[in-house]
């Protein structure tokens, strides 16, 4: 049920007006300004109680005060359960992103270990939905934790990590064999029964079981030594010594907390640090720093609670959180990630023992790492300002966008933005352009620009016309020189956009790293001093959005090499191009098969099968 309706007047009258239309039913609301921008959204148990405290003059936040006196009209819509009101809180913030919410900003997946569904499982990183069948384990803080175990794993299991394609087509094993990373299962080095052993002693480890594990091995090992096979004995005395190394590196490894999420919070000048430590089968796998946006006058409890239902928004939580601060609606948390877990989630703030050494061990890492934010942050901002100063620009850039184009002799041409501001390079914000222009001559660098430019502003102006969304760049630093520049500058004309400060970087006469030129429409090219630290920020700049165009360039030459006819069949997707190209060798052999040999293949039904004769056969 939604009501919604624009009184005339803002602030407490226009709140107080619509009392008489809401009852105390669970249900969210949304605050909008002048213009319908949505302002804050929350959810209440008591939709009636909650919009009548807003509606009071007095006893707020200078922050909610601020918000109330903005606010022009409501929106609000009830639900069945108050738990459904908070999940429906969090999806509308992540969604929105209101000016007064707290709002989560970093919201990557995690990576987990894979043991893939094989005679001779691969042991492997995965990242995304868990559609192939196998054994997952996980999250992984970071791409460096899971790498790091995984690495272990290899020295102490010895188990493959080629690709089944790979595996299937050795006839001598590789170099992880060689150096002792794997036990050649390719090659039959090993028998399926001791690798399927080896797989066990794995998956006990990263079920917490090393104990076990570890015993295991030893009884082996002193059955080696005993029947005087030495060389056997030392190779698991070596394994047994680097499983001890993989607990050793985790550093903190509880007994008494199988599984948890450890979530420590620490507020400092209106900033905030969120620390995350992942605790799985007795092990710490790992931590995560995030910062979400807080603004001043927030308290712990809220940042927490926003925290922990973005957080969990598209992951699954474990059987306990560990909180430094408590939260307004623990119960309702509990019952929304219980529902989504599909079995009992507790939310706990530890005061003594074990737990809360670990909870004051995570603080203890939000507040250092919140420090050197805040030093990073001051140093960024220092070097804005050097950037205003040294362009002539009205005020400290908020968004620089730099561009740069990617390609060999014209071939796969890319063009490349990233984005950095007053908190560094921001990388959600980086974009990769795929160059489309049939009429460009292969190499045309001013043809390729235009075409990227054309593009993001095209975009720009159909989704943020008034510039309200903080999409729009103060600053474009473009790689070249006074023509690039003039080009640039005739390009945005236009497309009507002449208001935007544009600076052309170029390598001097030398072409040497430190004596760039910097260019600008209708002015003499200059330089900045050799030791200027705003020479060495925009050089950085240069460089990264150097960095990411080859990236881009390389990723799609990569797929083009690996490109196939069966990719423009419809219907073939990667699983069934896999068995096709299995099955017959080629894409070449694949366009020359009968009828009857297309439907032999496994997973390929009569009518994909009938479809890719036609493609192959159309005209014949």
């Amino acid at each position: 049920m939604t009501h919604e309706s624009i009184p005339a007047v803002t602030g407490h009258a226009c709140i107080q007006g619509y009392l008489k239309t809401l009852d105390s039913s669970p249900g969210v609301y949304r605050m909008l300004d002048a213009q319908a921008r949505v302002l804050y959204v929350g959810k209440a148990r008591n939709l009636r109680a909650r919009v009548s405290n807003y509606a009071r003059p007095s006893g707020h936040s200078p922050r909610i005060a601020r918000m109330i006196r903005e606010t022009a009209s409501m929106m609000f819509l009830t639900t069945r359960t108050e738990t459904e009101a908070l999940l429906l809180e969090q999806n509308l913030i992540k969604q929105l992103k209101p000016r007064y919410n707290v709002l989560l900003r970093d919201d990557k997946s995690f990576p987990n270990i894979h043991v893939t569904d094989h005679a001779f499982p691969m042991i492997r990183k995965h990242r995304g939905a868990k559609k192939e069948k196998g054994s997952y384990y996980g999250p992984f803080a970071s791409a460096g934790a899971v790498n790091r175990t995984l690495s272990q794993l290899q020295k102490v299991f010895l188990l493959r990590n080629c690709s089944d394609t790979m595996f299937e087509g050795r006839t001598r094993p590789c170099l992880q064999y060689q150096i002792k990373r794997c036990s050649g299962p390719c090659v039959g080095k090993i028998s399926a029964k001791d690798y399927a052993a080896a797989v066990r002693d794995a998956e006990q480890f990263l079920s917490g079981r090393t104990t076990q594990v570890q015993e295991t091995l030893a009884k082996q090992m002193q059955a080696a030594s005993d029947a005087m096979e030495f060389e056997r004995a030392a190779a698991l005395r070596d394994r047994i010594r680097s499983l001890t190394q993989v607990q050793t590196a985790q550093g903190i490894n509880p007994r008494g907390v199988a599984e948890a999420d450890v979530i420590a919070l620490h507020l400092e000048n209106g900033q905030a640090c969120v620390q995350v430590f992942f605790i799985r089968a007795n092990q710490n796998w790992g931590n995560r720093d995030f910062y979400p946006r807080v603004g001043e006058y927030v308290e712990e409890a809220e940042v927490l609670e926003a925290f922990i239902g973005q957080f969990y928004d598209q992951k699954d939580p474990p059987r306990l959180l560990l909180l430094s601060h408590g939260i307004e609606n623990a119960d309702l948390m509990e019952e929304a990630l219980s529902g989504k877990l599909g079995r009992k989630v507790e939310i706990a703030v530890p005061q003594r023992g074990e737990k809360a050494e670990l909870v004051e061990s995570a603080a203890r890492n939000a507040r250092e790492s919140l420090a050197r934010k805040m030093a990073e942050t001051a140093t960024q901002a220092k070097l804005l300002r050097g950037v205003a100063e040294a362009f002539g620009l009205d005020g400290p850039p908020q968004r620089i966008e730099v561009y740069d184009n990617s390609h060999i002799q014209g071939t796969n041409a890319v063009g490349a933005m990233i984005v950095a501001g007053p908190e560094g390079f921001l990388k959600s914000q980086y974009r990769k352009f795929n160059i489309k222009g049939d009429d460009l001559t292969p190499g045309d660098d001013f043809g390729m620009m235009k075409e990227v430019l054309t593009r993001r502003f095209t975009r720009l102006l159909k989704e943020d016309p008034d510039r309200e969304k903080g999409m729009w760049p103060d600053l474009l630093l473009i790689d070249g020189g006074a023509g690039q520049v003039s080009a640039v500058a005739a390009i945005m004309a236009e497309q009507g956009v002449e208001d935007i400060a544009m600076v052309g970087v170029a390598k001097g006469v030398d072409r040497d790293h430190g004596k760039e030129e910097f260019h600008r429409v209708g002015e003499r090219p200059f330089a900045l001093r050799m030791n200027d630290p705003v020479l060495y920020f925009i050089q950085r700049l240069r460089d990264e959005a150097h960095r990411f165009a080859i990236g881009t360039h390389r990723a799609k030459r990569a797929k083009a090499v690996g490109a196939t006819p069966l990719d423009e069949v419809p219907g073939v997707g990667a699983s069934r191009k896999r068995a096709l190209l299995a099955h017959f060798g080629s894409a070449k052999a694949v366009s020359r098969a009968n009828l009857a040999d297309l439907k032999a293949v496994d997973g390929v039904s009569e009518a994909l099968a009938e479809r890719i004769y036609a493609f192959f056969h159309e005209g014949a």
